[in-house]
């Protein structure tokens, strides 16, 4: 008796701290308001997150990732992937923007598991439009990024897994680009009091990324007033380095009820970007003989003028054969007064 009090006592302290420590920078209102700098950091396309067993349950992935999905959210969650596995996940994200991944994973005995993946973001045609021409010049351009990313996870202990992860990050948009490289840490535990893990990790560590190329030279004459045998000279706008959206979160995960047949599952993150307000994301999953789940969550509470709430989504798991097991989740997402997205994926183990 005395354990399960403590386990619950564990939990409930624990969510509070969570809760309270994301809340802290909303709810400052008036002349002392926080300050985000929403909109102040390059490659946002590594804030979408991937995977839509991770969505549905509103982003709250970190103590609980334990596939191919963990390459996001914590490296350190590949380190339960026994034999092979393959991840692929598509979405049509908001403005009709295509956002897709490839991920795969292999064991490596003694030594660990490691994982690579490829997140490529597509914008598609959109019109080039200027001062004169408000209505196009009957050009095309498109925003394009990409990540590339390799990553290493291991067990210390049965109980603690420890991961890492570099990443090459790309942005063009029309004929110019921005690039650097990047890195993920992310820890693991599984604590003594049954059913209850911890995560936490830090992603998208690097440095400040510049636009380059040719969209941003133009020609100008450096001395109107004067004449002379030069009076045109090529120049290039002077672009500023943007951070990238470093992002710390640290979540649990607790199996409130584990039998042979049910399992229901609650989880809680909190995060701190560098470029937003703390928030909290919650998720639940119940799930029957580990075959069909169900799934909910709401993202990014307490965020200040955020758009992002209510996760639905399902998932069915099946044996192909003896050593082939595929995986099927979907999901929902709500954006307010913005379209919902929907997200689909596929995973297969061998």
């Amino acid at each position: 008796m005395l354990s399960i009090m403590k386990k619950h006592v564990f939990v409930l302290a624990a969510t509070v701290v969570l809760a309270s420590s994301a809340s802290a920078q909303t709810t400052t209102d008036g002349p002392d308001r926080k300050i985000t700098k929403v909109g102040t950091t390059s490659a946002q396309f590594l804030k979408l997150g991937y995977g839509a067993r991770a969505t549905s349950l509103g982003g709250s992935y970190v103590a609980d990732a334990a596939d191919l999905s963990a390459l996001y959210w914590n490296a350190a969650g590949l380190a339960q992937i026994n034999g092979g596995a393959v991840q692929m996940s598509r979405t049509e994200y908001l403005a009709d923007i295509q956002f897709s991944n490839f991920a795969f994973g292999t064991n490596v005995g003694n030594m660990g598991v490691i994982a690579a993946s490829l997140i490529y973001l597509d914008s598609g045609d959109m019109e080039v439009r200027t001062e004169a021409e408000p209505e196009g010049t009957g050009e095309k351009f498109q925003a394009q990024d990409l990540a590339l990313q390799l990553s290493y996870a291991r067990f210390l202990t049965d109980k603690f897994s420890i991961g890492s992860s570099i990443k090459y990050v790309r942005e063009q948009i029309w004929h110019s680009t921005a690039s650097a490289i990047a890195f993920d840490f992310g820890v693991l535990f599984a604590t003594p009091f049954n059913g209850v893990k911890l995560g936490a990790s830090i992603s998208n560590f690097g440095p400040k990324m510049q636009m380059r190329g040719r969209d941003i030279i133009f020609s100008t004459d450096p001395d109107p007033s004067n004449e002379g045998t030069v009076t045109i000279v090529n120049s290039e706008y002077l672009t500023e380095g943007q951070a990238m959206p470093l992002l710390f979160r640290v979540g649990l995960s607790w199996d409130a009820v584990s039998t042979s047949n049910h399992r229901i599952r609650l989880l809680s993150d909190a995060a701190h970007p560098n470029d937003n307000s703390e928030y909290v994301n919650l998720g639940a999953e119940y799930s029957f003989r580990d075959l069909v789940s169900f799934r909910g969550g709401y993202k990014n509470l307490f965020e200040e003028d955020g758009e992002q709430g209510l996760t639905l989504g399902v998932g069915l798991a099946l044996r192909l054969d003896r050593s082939l097991r595929a995986r099927f989740d979907y999901a929902y997402a709500d954006f307010g007064r913005l379209d919902a997205t929907h997200w689909f994926t596929v995973d297969l183990q061998f």
